[in-house]
């Protein structure tokens, strides 16, 4: 029998991106009651909102997926925004899912929540070994706190709450929208867009020379299913692939891909955050038998493929520049 059959799972932000590969995954395993928690319904930051989704749905495991997310301009212009909401969600749910009576909790953390001059490839050891890159540190500080919590918890009413962090996600159902995208997800828009509107160029900001850990969402979603599956007591685990690509070689990947025929414009006077990033996986592999299945180029074929498709419905509220 699976491990979800008879279980009732919430999962927050399960409308979102990386939860809706979870609710995918987790209906697959044949989890037969999953409660998607939308902010239309239940606004996480709000004490009085989080104890009432607690009364309407209580459950044996919460994934603690949602957050306020943006790329790194969005950081930059709206940290307390960031810090605040991030920073309450994650206080609220987990205090009320283990006041509820939940067997557990896993939660998503965020790979920029390490000290920005970690060496590489990033250990969980280095998770509190110095201040995180500086324009996203209001949200991925707040995203730490996840950590203490599970530590707190534990302690004093050994509740499991098991924190992941996953590196550069990216995929279907992702953010398009230009002013909140991430990398990948901005680049795909624009190379889409170009491609298929016959534009003569794309604008990539930086150099090219930056480089993430990237991983496919459906990746994340297995990890995190696995977490809760094999752990009983609070842990911290990187979530990736344990590969460092840059974004240049993201954009050749793209122009590939997509068709695009034109110049590329490196707008090299904006900003590209840290230089490098990749994580060390090998703790993830010995705990949870864990391993990426989806490669770079191939994750970028799903993804151009999902958001040609999906186009007009997609979260790409901003533009894009031709």
């Amino acid at each position: 029998m699976s491990y979800w059959q008879n279980k009732s799972v919430m999962v927050t932000g399960g409308g979102g991106f990386l939860g809706s590969h979870v609710v995918e995954q987790l209906q697959q395993r044949g989890c037969q009651k999953v409660v998607v928690v939308r902010s239309e319904n239940y606004d996480l930051v709000n004490e009085d909102d989080t104890v009432r989704l607690f009364q309407d749905h209580p459950s044996d495991i919460v994934l603690h997926l949602a957050g306020y997310v943006g790329g790194l301009g969005a950081n930059k212009d709206y940290p307390a925004d960031f810090f605040y909401r991030n920073l309450m969600m994650g206080a609220h749910v987990l205090h009320f899912a283990w006041k509820s009576g939940a067997q557990k909790v896993v939660a998503a953390g965020a790979g920029c929540g390490y000290p920005e001059e970690a060496p590489l490839p990033i250990k969980e050891s280095d998770y509190w070994n110095g201040f995180p890159q500086v324009d996203s540190a209001p949200y991925s500080l707040a995203k730490r706190m996840l950590h203490v919590q599970s530590m707190a918890y534990w302690r004093q009413h050994k509740f499991p709450i098991l924190v992941g962090i996953p590196g550069n996600i990216y995929g279907p159902f992702d953010n398009f929208d230009l002013e909140a995208a991430h990398v990948i997800p901005a680049l795909v828009r624009k190379f889409v867009e170009a491609a298929d509107d016959g534009q003569s160029s794309v604008q990539v900001w930086g150099t090219g020379q930056a480089t993430r850990d990237f991983v496919y969402g459906g990746d994340v979603a297995t990890a995190l299913i696995l977490m809760a599956e094999k752990i009983e007591e609070p842990v911290l685990l990187n979530l990736s692939c344990g590969q460092e690509a840059s974004v240049r070689e993201v954009v050749d990947h793209l122009v590939k891909i997509t068709g695009f025929g034109g110049k590329i414009d490196w707008q090299t006077d904006r900003p590209e955050g840290q230089s490098r990033r990749v994580f060390d996986m090998s703790k993830t592999q010995k705990t949870l038998d864990f391993i990426c299945e989806t490669s770079l180029f191939d994750g970028l074929v799903l993804t151009v493929d999902w958001y040609r498709a999906n186009r007009t419905t997609a979260r790409n509220l901003v533009a894009a520049p031709s």
